[in-house]
């Protein structure tokens, strides 16, 4: 009778324990319970400083938009370019106070603004350059969109975004996702703003919540760092104690053996 109590009380604990881990490890557990109105906002990427940029003026006279075009010669320039009609493109490099050189224009304040209104921007100022007939297309592409995903994933690493829209979730998963080790409701975003002060937000991916919050998101140049649990730290504790103490019996052993040699 004792042994089947024994036994029940085991089985409880296993079963209590794994309710547990799925509860730790299963991302928008509350899913149900979420108002997804608030997430009805299309996401656009904001231009920052140390930026890499391409503008391109397009118009039905190949000649009248040239000026505004800055064109490269170089092979090194244009192995880092975008090729137009009109010949290749140099990528303009957004400064610290958030500012590019454009060509007739002058400096031009960009760092803010989403890539529309960039073009819109610029659009409405090479107006007065050309004829009323003449209808011009301004494209703005943004050259370096990254982020950056460490801690416990299966693929850490530095990503290209190549839509200029990623989400924390779309991230993970190019970084192979979590791993079981991952902790999922501590995740920490590091973020740097437009005038150089870092940030660190922490995102809890099982609540469901997080489709709302104003970090779902991610900016160019974002840190996502996922920290291992306690079982991971405990683990490699172990494993960097048993090794040292293996090398320091293997130490004993050796000098041991040398002594016996020597005295024998």
């Amino acid at each position: 009778m004792k042994l089947k109590s024994f036994y029940c009380i085991v089985l409880v604990t296993v079963l209590l324990t794994s309710c547990g881990s799925v509860k730790n490890v299963a991302y928008l557990q509350n899913s149900d319970a979420v108002d997804l109105s608030e997430s009805r906002v299309l996401y656009d990427a904001h231009i920052m400083p140390k930026d890499q940029i391409t503008i391109s003026v397009n118009t039905t006279t190949p000649e009248v938009s040239l000026p505004f075009n800055l064109l490269l010669q170089n092979a090194y320039q244009q192995a880092r370019s975008i090729s137009t009609s009109g010949g290749t493109l140099m990528p303009y490099l957004v400064d610290n106070d958030g500012y590019i050189n454009f060509p007739i224009l002058g400096s031009l304040k960009v760092a803010g603004l989403t890539k529309s209104e960039c073009e819109r921007m610029i659009l409405e100022k090479i107006r007065p350059y050309m004829a009323a007939t003449e209808n011009p297309v301004v494209t703005v592409t943004m050259f370096s969109y990254s982020i950056s995903v460490l801690g416990e994933v299966s693929r850490p690493g530095s990503y290209q975004v190549g839509r200029e829209k990623i989400s924390i979730l779309e991230a993970l998963a190019q970084a192979g996702d979590l791993t079981i080790y991952g902790v999922r409701d501590r995740v920490k975003l590091i973020r740097e703003d437009a005038t150089g002060q870092k940030e660190i937000h922490v995102l809890n991916l099982n609540d469901a919540n997080i489709i709302n919050s104003p970090y779902y998101y991610l900016q160019q140049n974002d840190i996502v760092y996922v920290e291992p649990n306690k079982v991971k730290a405990r683990n490699s504790s172990v494993g960097a104690t048993t090794s040292l103490w293996f090398t320091a019996t293997s130490i004993v052993i050796s000098l041991a053996s040398l002594l016996y040699n020597v005295l024998k």
